[in-house]
């Protein structure tokens, strides 16, 4: 039978990661395979540079999409696939390999998954997870500190040059065509749920 097929994507310090986590979470081995358009970055010599030399990672040409593409249509078919983590430059962080089983349900995780027609006219059912701007922002600062090691001064200079131009241009578009769209400033439970029951329906079905 056909696997069904999760768009989820959302802005920065939406809490996608959190989210994704708690959603994998709900399933047993095997029901549920999630692809992280974070692992499809090209390498650092091909990405674009703004005006002040800065590498703009918040671009769709920043993505091999159609490696992630080929990756989608492979576990539709029912194959493995195999990707390294992206490591966000992080020298400490060591990637790893990822093995992706297929599964009757497939998440495709990512800020372009809406943005190019061909991931997105291959999903059968949208999520978008929305925050306010100022803390999704704080959110970030907060993240890219502690985990990433990046100042402030850099984050928030990647968010006014680089992040918010990317979304207002490639991600809040397509937010009217999603089947679901989960607020998360406070809590995103009631919306965790909705998707939950729709999946639960696909595979008990």
């Amino acid at each position: 039978m056909e696997p069904f097929i999760v768009g989820i994507a959302g802005g920065s310090g939406a809490g996608k990661t959190t989210f994704l986590r708690a959603l994998m979470n709900h399933f047993t081995h095997g029901q549920v395979a999630l692809v992280s358009q974070d692992n499809y970055y090209k390498p650092k010599s091909l990405q674009s540079a703004d005006e002040n030399g800065v590498i703009n990672f918040d671009l769709p040409s920043s993505i091999d999409d159609a490696h992630f593409v080929k990756d989608m249509d492979d576990l539709s078919k029912g194959k493995s696939i195999t990707k390294v983590e992206y490591n966000f430059n992080n020298p400490a962080w060591e990637p790893q390999s990822i093995v992706v089983e297929p599964a009757p349900i497939i998440v495709m995780e990512g800020l372009f998954v809406f943005h190019f027609p061909e991931i997105m006219n291959r999903l059968h059912y949208r999520v978008y997870l929305d925050a306010d701007v100022d803390l999704r922002l704080q959110r970030r600062v907060n993240r890219d500190g502690k985990e990433r090691g990046y100042p402030e001064h850099e984050v928030r200079y990647q968010w006014d040059n680089h992040v918010r131009p990317a979304e207002l241009q490639y991600l809040e578009p397509y937010k009217q065509q999603c089947e679901l769209i989960v607020l998360n400033d406070h809590s995103y439970e009631i919306g965790l749920r909705v998707l939950v029951e729709s999946i639960e329906k696909r595979i008990v079905g």
